[in-house]
Parts: C-alpha cells; sequence; structure tokens
C-alpha cells in the first residue's frame, strides 16, 4: 500500500484575459504558499491576450517549485478556458481561482486539508475573497463584496452552501466529480453566471459545497457605485441565457414566489419614493463615510431595477472577478 496521503496535491487552475500585472501578483502569492509542495501544478489558461501575459508566465515558471503550465486558446471565454483546464489538469483535486485574485499564504494547505476531512468525492470546497489590503477598499466595497459580489454574509455561522456560492474565484473539488457531471456550459462567453450554473447541475447530481472562511484569497480589484452598476447592466446578455437554462428557471420561480407576497409592491413602490427622498445622500456612496447597508442596497437596487430580477438578489457576474 503506497504511504502518499489521500490528496497529496492539487492543480491550480486560472483563466486570464489581458491581465499581466494582475496575474503576475497571483502567480507571486502562489510561489509563496506555506506548502508548495501541496501544488502538483499551476495551469494558466489563457483565454487570446493581446498583452505578454506569455512571457510573463513562462519567466515565473524558471522559477517556480512546481510546474506552471501555459496553454492558450483563441477568445472563447472563461467557461472554456476553465474547460480546457480540466482536461489537461493531472491531480484528483483541482483549485479554480482567477487572474486578479490574490492567495492568502496557506490557501492550498487549507483546500486540502478540507478534502482530506471530507474525502467524499462529491464534497467541493469554497474558500473566502475579500479585498486586499493596499487597494483601500472604500465602506461601499465591503458591502459590495460581502453582500452583493458574493454572500458571504449570509454564510456567516454556516457550514453548508448553496449551489450559488460556487465562485469559481476561490472553490476546489474532485477532478473526478467535474469530469463525470460537468463541463462548465461554453455557451456563456463572458465571466458571468457560467459557475453558478455549473454550480445548479453539480448539486442536482449531489453536490455537497462547505465554506471554509479560513481558505482566504483577496480580490485585487477596485469597484466604486458606478462600476457596480455598469458590471450589472454589462451581464445583461449572459442573465438572459442563465434564465432560459434549468439554473435560472429554478432560480426565477423562486424569485416569483417572494415577489407574489402580499405587499409586496407596496414594498417596490416605497423604496422607489425613498431612493429619491435619500438622492442628496448618493454623493457619499464613494466616499470613506460608512451608510448603512440598507442605503447601499437601496441605490442598487434602484439603479438596476430595469434590468429584470437577478438571481437570488445577486448582481455580480456570480463568478468572480471578470476572467
Amino acid at each position: 500500500m503506497s504511504d502518499i496521503p489521500l490528496f497529496s496535491s492539487l492543480s491550480i487552475i486560472i483563466p486570464t484575459y489581458n491581465r499581466k500585472a494582475t496575474l503576475k501578483r497571483a502567480l507571486a502569492g502562489y510561489l509563496e504558499q506555506s506548502a508548495p509542495a501541496l501544488i502538483h501544478e499551476l495551469l494558466v489558461v489563457d483565454d487570446g491576450s493581446t498583452d505578454e501575459t506569455e512571457s510573463m508566465v513562462r519567466d515565473f515558471s524558471g522559477a517556480s517549485p512546481f510546474p506552471i503550465r501555459y496553454l492558450r486558446q483563441p477568445n472563447q471565454g472563461p467557461a472554456a478556458a476553465r474547460n480546457f483546464g480540466v482536461r489537461e489538469a493531472r491531480a484528483s483535486l483541482l483549485l479554480f481561482t482567477d487572474s486578479d485574485i490574490i492567495p492568502e499564504h496557506d490557501l492550498v494547505e487549507r483546500h486540502i486539508e478540507w478534502h482530506r476531512k471530507n474525502p467524499e468525492t462529491t464534497t467541493a470546497i469554497l474558500g473566502y475573497v475579500t479585498w486586499p489590503k493596499e487597494i483601500n477598499a472604500t465602506p461601499f466595497m465591503h458591502w459590495y463584496g460581502e453582500n452583493r459580489l458574493f454572500h458571504f454574509d449570509q454564510l456567516r455561522d454556516q457550514r453548508q452552501a448553496s449551489f450559488r456560492c460556487f465562485y469559481t474565484c476561490n472553490v476546489s473539488l474532485k477532478a473526478e466529480f467535474l469530469r463525470t457531471c460537468g463541463p462548465f456550459d461554453e455557451e456563456f462567453k463572458s465571466a458571468a453566471f457560467e459557475d453558478i450554473e455549473l454550480g445548479y447541475r453539480l448539486s442536482k447530481q449531489g453536490m455537497r459545497l462547505l465554506y471554509n472562511p479560513a481558505a482566504i484569497a483577496y480580490h485585487y480589484q477596485f469597484f466604486s457605485f458606478e462600476d457596480a452598476c455598469r458590471k450589472s447592466r454589462n451581464n445583461a446578455g449572459a442573465a438572459e441565457l442563465f434564465y432560459s437554462k434549468e439554473a435560472g428557471r429554478e432560480v426565477l420561480r423562486e424569485t416569483e414566489t417572494r415577489h407574489s407576497r402580499p405587499g409586496y409592491g407596496v414594498a417596490k413602490e416605497l423604496a422607489a419614493g425613498l431612493a429619491k427622498l435619500l438622492f442628496p445622500v448618493k454623493r457619499y456612496l464613494d466616499s470613506a463615510i460608512p451608510l448603512p447597508g440598507f442605503v447601499y442596497g437601496l441605490f442598487i437596487w434602484d439603479a438596476t431595477r430595469q434590468q429584470g430580477p437577478p438571481p437570488s438578489g445577486q448582481d455580480r457576474r456570480l463568478g468572480t472577478s471578470d476572467r
């Protein structure tokens, strides 16, 4: 019998598109992991970048204690890029992340630790994502990250998460399970909804998504209020595609149930009136002055309500950081 422990290493899959500078930070974070021997390989899947991503990755690979493999495809979107990475990955565990996600020094160790404790093929591990200190996140960003971009505020004190939290910026799962029950739907051409849609299909096949808040990664991106609204507008096409899928129809049924409750129409009119009343406060949304969470939520809702109901109240790309 082999004395190699179960899940002795994992493959990291990072899709990227024209993010050379931020990807460089992410790769540096993996070179500084507390247990680099746990990294079987790191796969960078370049989705048709036109910057110098390839040369930068190859420079990093020469100094890495683990293999860094550069894969390239014509621009097809992150779903296709992740599928490419899954086909090429050689470890029994896969860690999905993004090119603007910087790992905490023990991120890999934390993921593998939980897989060893939960070796079932259907168990996946979700990590926590927050903002790095150096980008000086505003109070709005902290609210937006916890409540809208992700729903970590609802996961506090919870061990298990729903498929809506299958965030491929920081999630790991068994390769065998994904290859059997996946892959990502390549109809999704942008970084929006493609991971949640897969999460739904995996959940139908028995996926149990466990939340490990100690598996921390940092989203290296600045968001203003207008950036958040623009993100929602840009995701409209992906949202329409999502709602045409079984996963989206399931979410819409739940949304329609909430909206059919007595008093919903009146509450909606009152919220619209309150947004007008509080309009002078809008100038402080991106300031260092913290506002009550309901104020941020009210203005986000008011700015995006003409775009149709986002799944589970979220207006994010539902997969995190653009690629």
